[in-house]
């Protein structure tokens, strides 16, 4: 039977507009809550927010950046699998937020002032988006969400959704009405668009800092942009998904090691190595400690160690944040506090070296009371001499700090590994070829659903190269 490529089939998607009812009635005598006479754009918006844990939570980007090893099946954090399919983010959450950006007419204003809706509809399409483009380059974007009417989209240059995606947090940034604004149904943050605003923003100055090595002059001008529009300013406007203690929306490693009894993820050597000689107030969150009451970690991509022996040795995933409501956090106070740091450190905001280390400091600070629930003084921690701010080795301290910080949003992690080169990472010649991947292989159906326009992606390849792990993106410049 004929393959038929991913996009043919978003027109699938149930939109609202189709829940119409079918009877009259007048409106002050009765409104049937199950057939709304206006379609729920917020509904829409809270069934997108289910995916983003996923963004986080995956059982293979936590090893990009090298967070977690295997103890069990080691083929991820061997790199084996190449090519991963990206249909699921088109069909699940953008097009929902699809369908409450093109139907603003639609929307009921009940839920909430229709423009904020649709503001939230576009920064968390921007989100999503985003971590799209970054882990396969060059994506469809602007064609792909037309249906049957144009099945085989064309594939939108990473640089081109950068600046798309740019403008349309600015266009958020000016609609969003903060006066009786609040919306329903928000899982994230309760409805406070403030929030929402601040976050777009906050998306907004993290996007421009992976401009830092392909085009710094514009990476600079939308990082202050971003920055002055107001971003966070607290861990308590951190984007983190909420889970909760039911197994409907449970904590995805809590039902890996709890429930499925799979204790296959350890901490890895590298990231305990950055972390316990330091004594590192934020190792006791990440991992838990083994049999002799101490911290290890495992050798990355280590092929089959024998569980019996090897398990009792090393630090699992930690416990305290595996619980069944555990949070999942995406974007915080910490992360863009680092980003600060490292801006003043290049130049794109003022203060130089004395600003910079204020930031990283504070980043530092924010990033254990995030992990910790502790406002602990971490004075001492700082003192060490590899942590302490040294101007000639700032973008080393700062990176590294981050990708601690960043643990385990792997993908995250990765990204900014990419772009910094910082901590350095490497693997065994016997994984990959002796190379740290530098993205995902597009879906292997598109080699021949959608040819033309995969083809024409591939040899478009920015640096060269194979559709494949080896390849740069766009903002990953050698």
């Amino acid at each position: 039977m004929k393959k038929h490529n991913i996009m043919k089939y978003l027109w699938i998607a149930i939109s609202p507009m189709l829940i119409l009812s079918c009877t009259k009635f007048d409106d002050s005598y009765y409104e049937d809550p199950n057939r709304p006479s206006k379609a729920s754009g917020t509904q829409l918006i809270a069934n997108s927010q289910f995916f983003l844990p996923n963004v986080s939570s995956s059982v293979y980007g936590v090893h990009y950046p090298q967070y977690l090893s295997l103890t069990t099946f080691t083929d991820n954090s061997r790199f084996i699998s190449t090519n991963f399919n990206f249909s699921t983010w088109y069909t699940g959450p953008l097009m929902n937020l699809e369908t409450v950006i093109r139907n603003e007419k639609e929307l009921n204003a009940n839920e909430g002032p229709v423009v904020n809706q649709i503001a939230v509809a576009k920064i968390l399409k921007a989100f999503f988006l985003w971590h799209v483009t970054d882990r396969w380059g060059d994506v469809p974007m602007t064609e792909a969400f037309n249906g049957i009417e144009l099945p085989n989209p064309k594939y939108d240059k990473q640089e081109e959704i950068y600046n798309n995606l740019f403008k349309l947090l600015d266009d958020v940034n000016g609609s969003i009405v903060l006066t009786n604004g609040n919306i329903k149904n928000d899982i994230v943050y309760k409805g406070d668009v403030a929030k929402w605003k601040k976050l777009g923003n906050s998306i907004h100055m993290l996007m421009a800092l992976r401009l830092s090595k392909v085009n710094p002059e514009k990476g600079k001008a939308e990082f202050v942009k971003a920055m002055d529009a107001g971003i966070l300013t607290s861990n308590s406007d951190n984007l983190s998904y909420p889970h909760l203690a039911e197994a409907a929306h449970e904590n995805f490693w809590y039902n890996s090691f709890t429930v499925l009894k799979r204790n296959w993820y350890a901490l890895s050597k590298p990231l305990v190595d950055r972390m316990l000689p330091y004594n590192d107030p934020r190792l006791p969150v990440f991992g838990d400690k083994n049999n002799s009451g101490g911290y290890a970690g495992l050798e990355f991509g280590k092929l089959v160690p024998n569980p019996d022996v090897d398990i009792p040795k090393i630090s699992l995933f930690g416990s305290s944040i595996r619980k069944q409501d555990s949070p999942v956090h995406l974007v915080t106070y910490a992360q863009l506090l680092f980003a600060k740091a490292e801006a003043a450190k290049l130049g794109w905001i003022s203060g130089g070296d004395n600003q910079a280390k204020a930031f990283y400091d504070e980043a530092i600070k924010q990033s254990i009371a995030q992990w910790t629930g502790l406002t602990t003084d971490v004075t001492a921690y700082l003192a060490n001499a590899d942590i302490s701010y040294t101007p000639n080795r700032a973008i080393e301290q700062i990176a590294t700090q981050r990708w601690i910080h960043l643990f385990p949003y792997g993908y995250e992690g990765w990204a900014e590994w990419r772009r910094t080169g910082y901590p350095n990472l490497t693997v065994a010649a016997d994984i990959n070829g002796g190379q740290m991947p530098r993205r995902e292989g597009y879906p292997t159906q598109e080699a021949s659903n959608n040819k033309t326009n995969y083809e024409v992606a591939v040899k478009a390849f920015p640096y060269g190269g194979t559709d494949g792990l080896n390849t740069r993106v766009w903002w990953d410049k050698p």
